[in-house]
């Protein structure tokens, strides 16, 4: 069986009307059937879909959002990302603390037995 190739417009078409069912509360697998593809090949048109908005500033990040709002977001995505940092850092000063103790626990039995 040859593959379908679709074009960018095709593939446009489709994922507007794949918003349309997904508004309408239906499920993935029903989407892509609907659509007349696969759910990978769905998948990967998200996520191509995705990739472009995001080469797009503004676009994805957006989403239809009031400006004050869009603000908001990406005040929150760098605490987020703040905070991510320095729960790993913690962490890793957790870990290796750990190994010191397990490190120093094993010195001092290994000193007992001898």
């Amino acid at each position: 069986m040859k593959k379908q190739r679709h074009t960018e417009a095709e593939v446009a078409t489709k994922l507007e009307e794949a918003d349309a069912l997904i508004a309408e509360g239906k499920i993935n697998r029903d989407i892509a059937k609907a659509l007349g593809v696969s759910v990978m090949t769905y998948h990967r048109w998200r996520k191509m879909r995705e990739a472009s908005q995001l080469a797009r500033p503004g676009v994805a990040e957006t989403h239809g959002l009031p400006t004050e709002q869009t603000g908001r977001i990406r005040e929150l995505q760098l605490e987020n990302s703040r905070l991510r940092r320095l729960v790993t850092d913690l962490l890793l000063e957790k870990i290796n603390l750990e190994e010191v103790m397990h490190g120093h626990s094993a010195e001092v039995h290994g000193s007992i037995r001898r």
